[in-house]
């Protein structure tokens, strides 16, 4: 069964998913056939934010291939169709969750899981630090985060695939746009000196010292993306005619000598 072909799964349901069914959505997203590289929930729930917010509307069929490979590889024919009716169902049920959200409250509430660093000995830090030295920059540079970017860093990740798979939101001419954003990465690791200088910009002027008043600047500022570019992504464009509407009662352009209505405009 391809994406295409997955049935109607009634995601309209006007309800979120339950911590259960988003518990069920990450086991059935780690289910996915290798070698493809599924999203987790967190960065799933990125993921889909970084869709809504786009200043297009993006169809189901760009944007779920995605999901179960970051690279957008598709799924395998033989793939087990119940698996995937039930785990599109769920990424749609969310989806809708989300955007309802956005739209009606200006507001959402994002999946974060909170580092667990309770009961953690010396001797377990000590351990940590040597594994880190073992790591490569890459993990290093993500140790090296604050505690509350660490925390928000899976989530925005899939954020940011969603911007770099889909460029019309950062290719907006708009500053406000561009600044959201950066509040936004700044929870990822700096790639250079300008990111790490604009992430220090940050710190001191918009501290975030617990985990909360970082999640609270994160829905803050996906708000206002969803906000800043909700006119782009619902406009309508109107058709303009180059010649005047053929008028029902008006002779036929044809040419039969009968009336539209009753030659052409009755098909």
């Amino acid at each position: 069964m391809t994406l295409s072909q997955i049935p109607s799964s009634g995601a309209s349901a006007k309800r979120d998913l339950t911590d259960a069914e988003f518990a069920e959505l990450d086991e059935l997203l780690a289910a996915t056939p290798k070698p493809l590289e599924a999203l987790d929930a967190v960065m799933l729930d990125g993921f889909l934010c970084g869709v809504l917010v786009q200043p297009v509307l993006l169809d189901e069929a760009q944007w779920l291939p995605f999901v179960f490979d970051a690279d957008g590889q598709p799924l395998p024919d033989t793939v087990d169709a119940a698996w995937l009716a039930r785990t599109h169902s769920l990424i749609m049920q969310r989806h809708a969750a989300l955007n309802r959200a956005m739209a009606q409250d200006g507001w959402f509430n994002p999946l974060i899981l909170e580092l667990d660093d309770e009961g953690a000995t010396e001797s377990d830090g000590a351990e940590a630090q040597e594994q880190n030295k073992s790591e490569d920059a890459d993990a290093q540079a993500v140790s090296d985060l604050p505690p509350v970017s660490q925390a928000l860093m899976p989530w925005v990740t899939g954020l940011l695939l969603a911007t770099e798979q889909f460029t019309a939101l950062s290719d907006m001419p708009d500053d406000a746009v561009h600044v959201a954003l950066a509040r936004l990465y700044r929870h990822l690791p700096a790639q250079n000196d300008e990111e790490r200088k604009l992430v220090a910009l940050l710190d001191q002027e918009h501290p975030l010292t617990t985990l909360d008043a970082a999640i609270e600047e994160l829905v803050v500022t996906v708000a206002d993306l969803w906000d800043l570019t909700r006119a782009s992504r619902y406009k309508v464009e109107t058709v303009q005619r180059d010649t005047p509407k053929q008028g029902r009662n008006d002779p036929c352009a044809c040419g039969s000598g009968k009336k539209f209505k009753a030659c052409h405009g009755a098909a």
